[in-house]
């Protein structure tokens, strides 16, 4: 989705009024559009979406409720338009610094803290969406590297579905990074809730043992996080799974992306070669 198409799901949804007031703050996964006092989320056109869009506002509003500081919906379903699923936030107050590993670990503990709530978290399927993001890569990508990503993926599958986590299960974020982290007047805030699932704790902290290795996370702001959580995921024995797991589902994100962004095409290739070549300290970018 580009976009040109975001913006007629928008004006469609009548969000906001004049449509041209609307300020494109990301698009990736989704559309973000700033407008006033809210934001605009916009999916893909996918049924799937749309329950998970539905799933999102429920985090949300269970958040609040816990008293987990989080982004906060400002209406509580999603609008569906054209099949795609359109959601209103309340816009945050601007950022007064960045977000740090030791704010992200904090959040994290006290989401690991939390009950289940009183509807279903579907599993962590780190791997779920590869074949989607594969298939809107379509010819853009060489048949051999979705060949090769699909294959690892049916592998990782099987070595996680066979693991025994160290913490106990539950609440997870599911993409733990600081920049799903907004620093306000009022402190850090978790935002991004369209993954949260309930499964291995494990998930959230292998996000920043990775980044740690293949994103250029500084080692000491990774010391840092550690600290604040109270333990190293490296210590675990599962860890090199869920990481590679993680590794395969991040190449096919990309992917997705090629058919239109020479850019992506490029950081799809050198992450799919450090893979075939057994490199995992091989710089990947953030896309």
């Amino acid at each position: 989705m580009d976009e040109t198409r975001a913006r007629e799901v928008l004006a469609t949804a009548g969000l906001p009024a004049s449509p041209s007031d609307a300020k494109l703050l990301a698009l990736g996964e989704n559309a973000v559009f700033g407008a006033g006092d809210l934001v605009v989320k916009i999916g893909r056109r996918d049924p799937e979406l749309v329950a998970r869009a539905q799933r999102e506002l429920a985090v949300a509003a269970w958040l609040a409720s816990s008293g987990v500081p989080a982004v906060r919906a400002a209406e509580p379903k999603p609008r569906v338009v054209e099949g795609h699923p359109v959601t209103v936030w309340h816009r945050l107050p601007e950022s007064v610094r960045l977000a740090g590993a030791q704010d992200l670990a904090e959040l994290l503990r006290l989401v690991h803290a939390l009950p289940a709530p009183s509807f279903p978290l579907p599993r962590r399927e780190l791997l779920g969406g590869v074949e989607r993001w594969l298939r809107l890569a379509g010819d853009a990508i060489d048949p051999a590297d979705a060949a090769y990503l699909r294959e690892r993926r049916d592998d990782f599958a099987a070595a996680a579905a066979a693991l025994t986590p160290h913490l106990p299960q539950g609440p997870v974020h599911g993409d733990a990074l600081p920049r799903n982290v907004h620093v306000g007047p009022e402190g850090p805030v978790l935002v991004d809730l369209e993954t949260f699932a309930a499964d291995f704790r494990e998930h959230d902290l292998v996000v920043m043992a990775l980044s740690r290795d293949r994103y250029g996370l500084d080692p000491e702001a990774y010391d840092a996080f550690t600290s604040a959580y109270g333990w190293d995921v490296r210590e675990w024995s599962g860890c090199a799974v869920l990481r590679g797991a993680r590794e395969t589902a991040s190449c096919a994100w990309v992917a997705q992306h090629a058919p239109s962004n020479p850019a992506a095409l490029a950081e799809f290739r050198r992450r799919v070669a450090s893979l075939r070549d057994g490199d995992p300290e091989v710089r990947w970018y953030p896309f």
